[in-house]
């Protein structure tokens, strides 16, 4: 296990103590650090990646090769998708 039991206590007290709108911006500022760690890691695999590519390839690997390419059928022009 990650984290103690007493670790794992306080985070739920803790959520359990927070009103809806206080969880909401919590879950959309964790979204948006996700975000950010699965663009960081599309620059560092295609470093030569201008912003609509980035976009592109974010796309696959957030919502799937089969999703991404049905959404922007421009995938398909990627070299490796």
């Amino acid at each position: 296990m990650d984290s103690s039991i007493e670790a794992e206590r306080c985070l739920v007290e803790r959520w359990r103590s927070m009103i809806a709108e206080q969880k909401l911006a919590t879950v959309m500022q964790m979204n948006q650090a996700v975000r950010g760690l699965a663009l960081a890691g599309v620059r560092a695999r295609f470093p030569n990646a201008g912003p609509r590519e980035q976009f592109l390839r974010l796309a696959i690997v957030t919502l799937g090769l089969g999703l991404a390419q049905a959404a922007y059928p421009e995938i398909a022009a990627l070299d490796s998708p």
